[in-house]
């Protein structure tokens, strides 16, 4: 028992286990290096291991002078010393988990700019762990090298490997070292006796110094005569690179005296990381103004630092310098941005329990920060911290005074929603958002508003969402204020695929169609896409009629994607309202005109019926693929409502072009306006026919004529029936005409039909809705004009086909009527009429040119096309 005492392995009471060895520090250091952790922390630690058994007493001596020098210094830059254990066959130094500078090497980022950075501050800690050694501990450290330096976990640099360090004041001769390799960094006067009477504490280290300048910008010195190769070294060192590297001791300069220099503007160590990790560095000693303008520039320079330097040493910093300094919410915007280098279980410890926190303050300043950042860290809070203890401090900020934190609280939904339960999301939200977007005085918020609910729609029960959508996207399109009436035609194409399509007939066109006369022309557009892409849906269920249930499958469907309608007609809708929210920041001090009425305490929505049961099919939106050539123009988007008033993207890329195709891209005016035009253009002596061109096709010219000769016949057969009916009521005969007389009248009656004709073929009117606009008239020609356009050919003669409309139809068709037969004309008669007409014809055209050119110099007549 005794014996099995005394010979048990003593390695077992050192509180680490130690892992595998680090490859390649063995060649430079008596020591070699392990990976540990400590056993009851499982905490990630460094071990230095000398086997004493097989190394030599000078080792052995060198190595316990090692331990005995980094127990008692201390400093930030110097290898932090946590435990040892010492046996008859093995030496055992625990230190801060560390890797050495000469392997750390290929890890360094290939980024110019951030490698740049970080080689100032690494060689910055260094030199200032010599000036602490030469001029503070009166020491001289003796082997300064990329083999004696160390890198932690925070990417600091820390000086170790401390076997040679002597007294300043001892013998200027430098140390003979072990293993042999280390002697290329040697400094010349050890081979030169006259030099040592010039060197000075601090000469020795020096040269180190300059060989560790020349290894961070070059790799692994290999030999001495490497040293004269400056290309690399940048040019705000190369002056003090050479000086470390001198041949005389005395020319080199003091570590001290180096951080002055290069500290100052333009120096290698004034540069933007290390300003940052010297002010953390000092932070408790900065007031608090400093401490604001610090971190409010801090988020713009992280991107240029290290991920390792920022996790470890500068986001600890943050989170402390909150928690128990003064810093405010300045601090929050560069912690939350470090708060992604985190993993999830590091995040929910050390980040999650601070945003808790923050939410509960009733400064307006952090609420707002946090609103602004809330989507840096939603991802990383759980549901039930989000329903129980961020959503309640939230939903105060809808009834908020003041304008920012309302406008913030409207778009941090957005995030939010996926994680909200059915209460907070379609009762509480909803309750707000219709009070906001019905009374709120910031035409901006109640933009946002309306943009925030067609963003949050899929998140939505299906039920509520299809009482709420279109009541609410219905009322924003009625706001005064034009980016809101703007938003509520996006938000309804980006949401069509959640709305039946007996709702799209019934309620969704009808509103729309009031905004196609909207005195903004950034609101007729949308306008006019989206009616255009709800009819073709209608039109192609009208088509096939099987596609209904497919179009429909998302209204009840508990989960659907926005994404789905990306791909469909509505996907410019998508893209405008999944864009930025609009600035309201402009709209504070515009007044809003009252609201007609409509201001509810709830949305009026959910006082409608309950929609049908729910279906567990999810299928993507099958739409009308009409519109997917159109372009996506961005020049006429809702911007130009003020010149600040939104973000770079504009509500996505609102595309406004109209189909020249369809005939709202011609006018926005009706039937019947068109045809009262047209007719007072007759009677103004406007010729519609000169409103095409003037250049015929002779085969047109042809079936126009037979047209016109048809248009003549039913004329007269008009004239014979209106004169014995007029003889019915024994009305005084007409005096008997001549010929000649007889043919001006018919003349005359053709100059009225044929603009009649080409009326009806370019306006499309209906001839029964024309007598309604002309005014009364006792002479024989209105009396003429009314029963030519009483005419009503009949219907054995019209085109049965589906294209061509007749009087009676509701279409807008461009079909034509049928020629009827005449058999009572002769070929001279037609020949005849054709060439009058002719005649007629080039007269018309010297008058047109006639009238061109006397108003030529004054203003266009109302209607008048510009030719």
């Amino acid at each position: 028992m005794m014996w099995s005492f005394f010979s048990r392995d003593s390695s077992k009471d050192f509180p680490y286990d130690i892992g595998e060895p680090v490859g390649g520090f063995e060649d430079y250091s008596i020591w070699t290096l392990h990976k540990a952790k400590r056993k009851a922390t499982l905490e990630e630690v460094s071990v230095f291991v000398y086997d004493i058994r097989s190394g030599s007493d000078t080792k052995c001596e060198l190595a316990k002078a090692s331990l005995k020098r980094l127990k008692t210094l201390r400093h930030p830059s110097i290898l932090q010393y946590l435990d040892s254990l010492e046996t008859d066959k093995m030496l055992y130094v625990a230190t801060e988990a560390v890797e050495p500078l000469g392997t750390y090497f290929t890890k360094l980022a290939t980024d110019n700019v951030q490698k740049g950075l970080y080689l100032a501050w690494g060689i910055f800690q260094i030199t200032r762990a010599l000036s602490f050694l030469n001029n503070d501990g009166n020491l001289r450290h003796n082997n300064v090298s990329a083999w004696s330096v160390f890198v932690n976990a925070s990417g600091e640099w820390k000086l170790g490997s401390l076997e040679y360090v002597s007294a300043a004041d001892g013998n200027p001769m430098p140390p003979v070292k072990i293993p042999v390799t280390l002697e290329v960094y040697d400094s010349p006067e050890k081979n030169d006796q006259s030099k040592l009477k010039a060197a000075t504490k601090c000469s020795v280290d020096m040269w180190g110094l300059g060989c560790l300048v020349w290894e961070a910008f070059n790799g692994v010195l290999k030999q001495r005569s490497n040293l004269k190769d400056i290309e690399h070294i940048p040019k705000s060192l190369q002056s003090l690179y050479c000086e470390l590297v001198g041949a005389s001791p005395s020319n080199r300069p003091n570590p001290a005296d180096i951080i002055t220099r290069c500290r100052k503007p333009g120096g290698f160590f004034k540069n933007d990381l290390v300003d940052t990790l010297l002010f953390l560095e000092e932070i408790q000693i900065k007031d608090k103004a400093e401490k604001n303008r610090f971190f409010s520039g801090l988020t713009t320079h992280l991107d240029n630092f290290p991920d390792n330097v920022c996790k470890h040493k500068i986001l600890p910093q943050l989170i402390t310098a909150y928690e128990y300094g003064d810093a405010g919410s300045a601090v929050l915007a560069p912690m939350f941005k470090l708060g992604k280098l985190l993993d999830e279980v590091e995040y929910q410890k050390r980040i999650v329990p601070c945003v808790v926190k923050l939410f509960a303050s009733t400064d307006r300043v952090t609420r707002s920060r946090l609103l602004q950042q809330l989507d840096l860290f939603i991802a990383h809070l759980q549901p039930q911290v989000v329903n129980d203890q961020i959503f309640p401090q939230v939903a105060h900020g809808f009834l908020d005074t003041n304008a920012t934190i309302r406008e913030q609280t409207v778009k941090s939904i957005i995030h939010l929603a996926p994680k909200l339960n059915y209460n907070n999301l379609n009762v509480e939200v909803l309750r707000h958002f219709a009070r906001l977007q019905a009374r709120d005085d910031q035409g901006g918020i109640r933009t946002n508003t309306t943009v925030c609910l067609g963003k949050i729609a899929p998140h939505l029960h299906p039920q509520v969402r299809q009482r709420v959508l279109v009541s609410a996207f219905v009322r924003a399109m009625r706001d005064p204020f034009p980016p809101a009436r703007v938003a509520g035609v996006l938000a309804l194409a980006a949401t069509q695929q959640y709305f039946l399509l007996s709702e799209v007939a019934n309620r969704v066109l009808p509103s729309l169609c009031s905004l196609s006369v909207d005195p903004e022309k950034t609101v007729r557009d949308p306008a006019f896409k989206t009616i255009r892409g709800f009819l073709g849906k209608l039109e192609k269920v009208s088509e096939d009629p099987s596609l209904r249930e497919t179009m429909e499958a998302d209204v009840h469907t508990a989960t659907p994607s926005i994404g789905n309608a990306a791909a469909t007609w509505a996907g410019w809708a998508v893209t405008a309202v999944t864009a930025k929210f609009y600035r309201s920041q402009s709209d504070s001090s515009r007044p809003r005109p009252p609201l007609t009425g409509r201001n509810l305490s709830k949305p009026a929505s959910l006082e409608q019926p309950s929609s049908s049961s729910l279906s567990t099919t999810t299928s993507s939106v099958t739409s009308m693929t009409s519109l997917e050539h159109e372009s996506n123009d961005t020049s006429a988007s809702a911007s130009d409502y003020g010149n600040n008033d939104w973000d770079n993207e504009n509500w996505g890329e609102m595309d406004t072009s109209q189909d020249p195709s369809s005939p709202l891209a011609a006018s926005s005016n009706n039937g019947t306006s068109m045809a009262a035009n047209a007719l007072n253009e007759v009677r103004d002596g406007w010729d519609n026919e000169e409103w095409g061109s003037l250049e015929e096709d002779p085969c047109e010219e042809e079936e126009q004529a037979e047209q016109e000769q048809q248009q003549q016949q039913l004329a007269r057969q008009s004239i014979s029936s209106t004169t014995s009916s007029s003889q019915h009521h024994q009305r005084p005969p007409l005096p008997q005409q001549h010929p000649h007389q007889q043919l001006l009248q018919q003349h005359e009656l053709n100059d009225l039909i044929e603009p009649l004709a080409k009326l009806n073929s370019h306006a499309m009117l209906r001839p029964k809705e024309l007598p309604n606009l002309s005014s009364s008239n006792t002479s024989p020609t209105s009396t003429a004009t009314a029963n030519c356009n009483n005419i009503s050919p009949p219907s054995s003669h019209l085109n049965n086909s589906t294209h061509n409309a007749n009087w009676n139809s509701d279409s807008w068709a461009d079909g034509e009527f049928e020629p009827l037969e005449e058999s009572g004309l002769g070929n001279a008669k037609l020949d005849e009429a054709r060439r009058k007409r002719e005649e007629k014809k080039l007269q018309r055209q010297r008058e047109l040119e006639a009238r061109r050119a006397q108003r030529a110099t004054g203003p266009m007549k109302l209607g008048a096309k510009k030719l």
